[in-house]
């Protein structure tokens, strides 16, 4: 495949393409973040904007620079270069493949790539990309405080009655089918299997769930602190039990339920959260019940290397933070597939006729909203407008003039990115509701910024 630097220079910085434009730490780190995330480049030589500066090299530079690079990384990264030509300046790329072995360091520090930036990882993060490397995960490991005597064998029983059900013969007893999938090893459980079958009740596990009447009038409450595959059952209950349901009579005998949710879609995220969340984490799951919408609150965030674009997109490989959790939920029939979850809760929810699902990841967690059919975004109330000084609502103003060309920076960023972008992609992306979306479309074609090609369906957006 030929090399074409001028498009590299269009395309611009992104998730595997970083500008230089002298060799220093900056290029060590970025080449750590590219090793731990999905491989890239550095050209050196080029200035943030993509203008090229050029360098100097002399016969010891590149030499000298690589092995700096190895020496400062661990385990040592060893870049491919390059040289390349634009007119009579010189630019040197350096190259690396994301690393078989991670997480990748330079002076102690570990980092990823997102987007076009470099961002240091957390703890977690550094100890999740580490049990990757070796096809594990964090529920694998011993639990270090519980016994067996803490695991239920009944409730062990009764999952393999539910697999028996689904045709799987066990002849094993419930300790035995236990070690057998190194859920339990040198007569230890591991952490997948206390939060599996727990015998009794453990902080660990905690679901906060609430019903609003208002933002702030909680008008019933209850918690779970019991193991996974009860919650599931426990969490929909409560939900069920605060969601509106009608009852459509049709002439012939069967009658059917409308909720004011799609509960394959409710389903699926309690199951992605019970599954995916991070116990590690001292946060607790919540889930907020209002009048027009539910919120539900996960610690733990996206898998590493998956942003919120490629969860909404489907443009990811799921990566289970809890691998022997997922497996056994698979296996009893609550999980149908890897990695198709956030597609049916998208889909279910369009499907009802609902604005889009919100996606937003908050402090060291991930938060979904789902609204309801009479969902509208709060408005500021006009009498408060009349009775500000003029000084403050100039200040007002200049926030909203902010805020509205950041809104468009992002909504004109993502239809550079793919022309052929949706309203509801859009909506969900930026986080803003469909009317919202709408608004800035049409503000944004009265200001000549954008323009609509082709049919109603199919057609693409032109930035101008």
């Amino acid at each position: 495949m030929t090399f074409d630097l001028n498009q590299v220079l269009k395309d611009g910085e992104g998730e595997r393409v970083e500008f230089k434009t002298s060799f220093n730490s900056d290029v060590i780190e970025s080449l750590v973040a590219f090793a731990n995330t999905n491989g890239g480049t550095v050209y050196i030589g080029i200035t943030d904007s993509g203008d090229i500066k050029g360098i100097s090299l002399s016969p010891e530079s590149i030499p000298g620079w690589i092995n700096e690079i190895k020496c400062k990384t661990i385990p040592s990264v060893i870049p491919d270069y390059q040289i390349h030509k634009a007119g009579n300046k010189t630019v040197l790329s350096l190259s690396t493949k994301e690393f078989p072995i991670k997480p990748v360091s330079t002076r102690g520090r570990y980092y990823k790539r997102a987007a076009n930036s470099n961002h240091l990882l957390t703890a977690s993060e550094v100890s999740e990309l580490h049990l990757k490397s070796f096809n594990l995960s964090w529920d694998y490991h011993p639990d270090p405080v519980h016994s067996i005597a803490d695991i239920s064998i009944e409730k062990v029983q009764n999952f393999l009655n539910r697999l028996e059900k689904r045709d799987r013969i066990i002849k094993e007893t419930p300790i035995g089918f236990l070690k057998k999938l190194e859920l339990i090893r040198n007569d230890l459980p591991s952490n997948a299997c206390y939060l599996l079958f727990m015998k009794n009740e453990s902080p660990l596990t905690t679901i906060e769930l609430g019903r609003f009447q208002t933002e702030t009038l909680i008008k019933d409450s209850k918690r779970l602190k019991t193991d996974l595959f009860n919650e599931v059952e426990l969490v929909l209950d409560f939900i069920k039990k605060h969601i509106n349901k009608e009852i459509v009579i049709k002439e012939s005998a069967q009658n059917f339920e409308i909720w004011q949710y799609p509960l394959e879609a409710v389903r699926e995220i309690v199951m992605n959260m019970i599954v995916h969340r991070d116990y590690r984490s001292s946060s607790d799951s919540i889930i907020k019940i209002f009048n027009n919408r539910v919120e539900f609150f996960n610690p733990g965030k996206l898998p590493h290397g998956i942003t919120l674009k490629d969860l909404i997109s489907d443009n990811y490989v799921s990566t289970p933070r809890n691998k022997l959790v997922a497996d056994l939920f698979k296996e009893s029939g609550l999980i149908e597939k890897y990695g198709t979850g956030i597609k049916r809760i998208i889909e279910a929810i369009d499907k009802a006729g609902l604005p889009a699902p919100e996606f937003k990841e908050i402090s060291d967690g991930l938060k979904v909203t789902i609204f309801s059919q009479d969902y509208k975004p709060s408005e500021p109330d006009d009498t408060v407008e009349k009775t500000v000084e003029k000084t403050v609502e100039k200040t007002v103003e200049k926030t909203v003039e902010k805020t509205v060309e950041k809104t468009v920076e992002k909504i004109l960023a993502f239809i550079r990115e793919n022309p052929s972008i949706t309203q509801k992609e859009l909506a969900v992306l930026t986080g803003l509701t469909q009317r919202g979306i709408e608004w800035n479309l049409r503000k944004m074609k009265n200001d000549n910024l954008i323009e609509r090609t082709g049919p109603a369906k199919g057609g693409k957006w032109v930035v101008k």
